[in-house]
């Protein structure tokens, strides 16, 4: 895992101290060497940030091929590269390194751009081909790994993180369109929150010549139309494929040449991963919990007697909401992102803790939620969108069931007051998946608290358009279930743009931490796509086939639980404590003052009435303040101009 660096100049040479720099502020990512390579031309130039992790003594990079007309750098991890490694040298190739990255440079000598469905894993990669004049560059299938580029002066920069090509020259500022985005439904497919700077959407490669560039996509979720007439599977065949699948991607992940750890909640995703782990790994596994000091939001009991179970080290790490406080601006920073709880400065600190462990690579539980349908919104969605041979007055009961069960995940995950109109949204898919109508209803709290000007550009506008426009609606989504259709969507909007980045890589690799998320294996993923939706959730029971599973090597406790969001207490229920503070002393400040998007003036009369709000209005509401404090991090951090 590391942090990589691309430059790609039509015109004017490029300067090996813009290069180093850019590399430079990516040292976090990769604090074990930074190096770069620049054609003898100055047209072309590769800098890499190293985490040494697989082969510690040969594997830096840029790696050339035999013949050095073939330069790739690369940050994340090939799993089943062993084998791969024993194929390209029986077909003649010399293999520099002993590293998982270099399969993908003689994979693509060999197959061109088409080696992307060779490779397995959590990655993004820059390639330079020498004899055809091209960039290649690609990330994995569902964006674990960010790679960020921009067109600038006629240079085409690259970068894992948007601080580098601010730190090359590529300028700093807001683009109000996506910021209007973001605040609608978490984030465009391929536009940032800044000006002129892209993200290469999950499951796309790009090529670039001096003449021009594209996107190409080599991958997608491809959910099958239900077969009404087909004969279905048993439970137990279900069961059986999903496990042997999961659990061979647990089992590669623990590949490594440093210790692994792993991420440990009171969830079944987590505790799923550990449980598997330990029968693979000879050593009990050190598992690394989280704990809060409001019983609501802590599961470090849960935790504790799973790690019990695994026989794993269990390793607390206690969050006050004045370390919150401390390290808001700093996970921000890390993150470049708008943030709506503070449950990513909470990862970021325990990043940190395990970094002074001593460890470098942890295993953890995303993306089971988006793939199995663990989130309250889709369980919601399956009640009212499959109701055939439902009794209504028992759909409406577990609809009530849902919400009083759920109390941290009003406003987030279930929908808290009015929405927006979204009949667009029901006319193209034939009904509004529930975590829109709850992000609508999210928007429209902030609608009151914008800027005049800024409201009249973007509010009127009909926000999901360019979220539907941006997606194959046709091949991706018509006849389909409604629930796989409203995981699809999730997965190409916040699974890349919030989970793996505030949850995720970002809060890891602040420390040097690389995270492997089992569940977005490919592998894994293509099995439970092609399960009925019955098999994720069944009545008011999500993931229901990993739930089965892995029912022999989790807790009674953890197999009985139902999900429980990864949250950290939000400020305004504890007006007393330093984050409140905090949240007050930035959105009554000058900084906020300079962001064009709000109108401070209502925010401070919203701030001056939190305490007239009943307790479930101020869980709510706090999302919207922590969007607006992590807006002034990024405004006072990167001087972004409108």
């Amino acid at each position: 895992m590391c942090g990589i660096v691309g430059l790609f100049s039509r015109r004017d040479p490029i300067s090996a101290a813009v290069v180093s720099r850019a590399t430079q502020s990516l040292y976090h990512r990769g604090p074990d060497g930074q190096r770069y390579w620049i054609t003898p031309d100055a047209r072309v130039a590769l800098g890499h940030a190293r985490l040494s992790i697989i082969d510690l003594t040969t594997g830096d990079q840029p790696i050339a091929s035999e013949d050095e007309r073939t330069r790739i750098i690369v940050n994340g991890e090939f799993y089943g590269y062993e084998e791969i490694q024993r194929e390209l040298e029986s077909a003649g190739h010399r293999l520099r390194t002993r590293s998982d990255s270099e399969i993908a440079l003689h994979l693509y000598e060999d197959l061109g751009a088409q080696c992307l469905h060779r490779l397995r894993g959590e990655f993004a990669f820059v390639l330079w081909d020498e004899a055809n004049r091209t960039i290649f560059a690609a990330r994995d299938r569902f964006g674990i790994k960010p790679l960020f580029y921009a067109l600038h002066r006629e240079t085409l920069y690259f970068a894992s993180e948007v601080k580098a090509l601010f730190a090359a020259g590529v300028p700093a500022r807001w683009d109000a369109e996506s910021v209007s985005h973001c605040v609608e439904f978490g984030g465009h497919q391929v536009r940032t929150l800044y000006d002129g700077v892209f993200q290469l959407p999950p499951g796309h490669y790009l090529l670039a010549t001096e003449k021009h560039f594209q996107l190409i996509q080599y991958w997608d979720f491809d959910y099958p139309k239900p077969d009404h007439g087909s004969s279905l599977r048993s439970d137990a065949d279900y069961v059986a494929e999903f496990r042997q699948t999961f659990e061979e991607a647990v089992r590669l992940r623990l590949r490594a040449d440093v210790p692994v750890g792993c991420y440990l909640s009171g969830g079944l995703d987590s505790c799923a991963v550990l449980g598997l782990a330990a029968r693979h790994h000879p050593d009990p596994i050190r598992a690394f919990t989280l704990t809060f000091d409001r019983a609501e939001y802590d599961e470090e009991k849960e935790a504790r007697e799973m790690a019990a179970k695994a026989g794993a080290e269990f390793y607390p790490i206690p969050i006050r909401q004045d370390d919150l406080a401390d390290h808001f601006a700093d996970a921000i920073l890390q993150s470049e992102t708008l943030c709506f709880n503070a449950h990513g400065v909470a990862k970021y600190l325990l990043s940190r803790a395990v970094r002074d462990a001593g460890y470098k690579v942890v295993i953890t539980g995303e993306g089971s939620d988006e793939i199995l349908g663990g989130y309250a919104h889709f369980r919601r969605d399956m009640l009212l969108y499959n109701r055939d041979g439902q009794d209504p007055a028992t759909v409406a009961a577990l609809l009530r069931d849902l919400n009083e069960l759920n109390p941290v995940s009003r406003g987030l995950l279930l929908p808290d007051g009015n929405a927006r109109p979204l009949e667009n949204v029901r006319r193209l898919l034939g009904f509004v998946p529930s975590w829109i109508e709850t992000f609508s209803a999210r928007a429209l709290k902030t609608q009151d608290l914008l800027a005049e000007d800024f409201r009249n550009t973007f509010g009127s506008r009909d926000g999901y358009q360019p979220l539907l426009s941006n997606v194959d609606v046709r091949r991706q989504l018509a006849g389909r279930d409604p629930v796989h259709q409203s995981l699809y969507l999730w997965s190409k909007t916040v699974l890349p743009n919030y989970i793996l980045t505030m949850l995720g890589d970002r809060m890891e690799m602040a420390h040097s931490v690389e995270g492997r998320v089992p569940f977005l294996d490919h592998h894994v993923v293509e099995v439970i796509r092609s399960q009925p939706v019955t098999q994720k959730i069944r009545g008011m029971t999500e993931k229901y086939v990993l739930r089965e599973a892995v029912r022999d090597v989790i807790t009674d406790t953890v197999y009985r639980r139902q999900k429980h969001p990864f949250l950290s207490p939000p400020a305004t229920l504890n007006p007393n404590e330093k984050l409140s503070t905090l949240v007050q002393d930035t959105l009554r400040g000058p900084v906020f003052r300079t962001i064009p998007f709000f109108n401070q003036k209502k925010v401070v009369r919203l701030l001056d009435n939190l305490n007239t709000m009943d307790e479930g209005s101020r869980v709510a509401i706090d999302q919207v303040l922590m969007t607006l404090v992590s807006a002034c991090v990024l405004q006072d951090r990167f001087h972004l101009s409108a």
